[in-house]
């Protein structure tokens, strides 16, 4: 990252364009949207190693754009250490070992620090933990058993849901901006709709996969909380690309952006629910999002 890139992110010029409040970006989005749904629920289905491969890729991407992203020294190594975390959570993820998991991400972000120059060293440990924290929730849910699945599609439908309609709501109802010095785009109407629409989202899915004895009002009360992690990770992404003067993570996806770009929400959503289920103590780590 030169040092041009971080002046304009700290002279107060946004990185991210403001919304214009119309759709002209809506056709390529729709697109490639439309592919990643396909491949994320056809992963899901699948499951096995189809899912953790798919998923392993794309913690890969996310550690490859975040080393990318914040620049620095020996951005290759810490892509290979970051890849390194990234496959321990996976595996450890797979079998249920949540303090092995722990440990190796821990162990590969200190690596990371290590290669990095004095000033980068926090954020390229804190890229590591980031990627190895999607990796393992996600295969830590999936291989719940009984539930593995559902846990997933309800994540799917909290995380859409607000995404999409915290984009439409934001733009046909408009109103106070929610923190424009950290994202200029994002506005108080289309996250508290985003919010609301991705829980109740999520209630249905748990509906229609598991019916009405498991969508209670709990776990209606869950996907509000998952749903304003996901926005919190939009916010922390978003704060991380104007500390460092970018708009995008990457061009990996059309109209999306990067890897980053699609999964900032879903990162800290999944991180959510598998703590949760960490801590309930329930028969699987997914069940105990659901059981109350």
């Amino acid at each position: 990252m030169t040092a041009d890139r971080r002046d304009v992110g700290r002279a107060g010029q946004s990185p991210e364009k403001p919304s214009a409040g119309g759709f002209a970006d809506l056709g390529p989005r729709l697109a490639s949207a439309a592919a990643m749904v396909i491949a994320a629920l056809g992963a899901l289905y699948l499951g096995g190693d189809v899912f953790a491969l798919f998923w392993l890729a794309a913690a890969f991407a996310v550690n490859w754009e975040w080393q990318g992203l914040i620049g620095g020294e020996g951005r290759a190594a810490r892509i290979a250490v970051g890849g390194a975390a990234v496959a321990a959570a996976t595996a450890f993820g797979r079998v249920f070992m949540p303090g092995a998991a722990a440990l190796a991400i821990v162990v590969f972000a200190l690596a990371g620090a290590a290669l990095a120059g004095a000033e980068r060293r926090l954020w390229a440990a804190t890229g590591v933990v980031y990627a190895g924290a999607l990796a393992f929730s996600v295969c830590l849910l999936r291989e719940s058993p009984d539930f593995g699945a559902l846990a997933i599609a309800f994540l799917f439908a909290v995380v859409w849901g607000t995404d999409i309609f915290a984009y439409f709501g934001g733009r046909l109802i408009g109103g106070p901006k929610l923190w424009p010095r950290v994202s200029a785009g994002k506005t108080w109407s289309g996250t508290i709709t985003g919010v609301l629409c991705g829980a109740f989202l999520g209630l249905v899915a748990v509906y229609l996969g598991a019916g009405p004895q498991l969508a209670s009002w709990r776990v209606f009360l869950v996907g509000l909380a998952a749903a304003a992690f996901s926005q919190v990770g939009d916010l922390f992404e978003s704060s991380v690309k104007r500390r460092f003067g970018v708009k995008d993570s990457s061009q990996l996806i059309p109209g999306h952006g990067g890897a980053m770009d699609r999964l900032d929400g879903f990162i800290f959503a999944s991180a959510f629910a598998a703590a949760v289920g960490l801590l309930r103590g329930a028969p699987s780590v997914a069940a105990g999002l659901f059981f109350w």
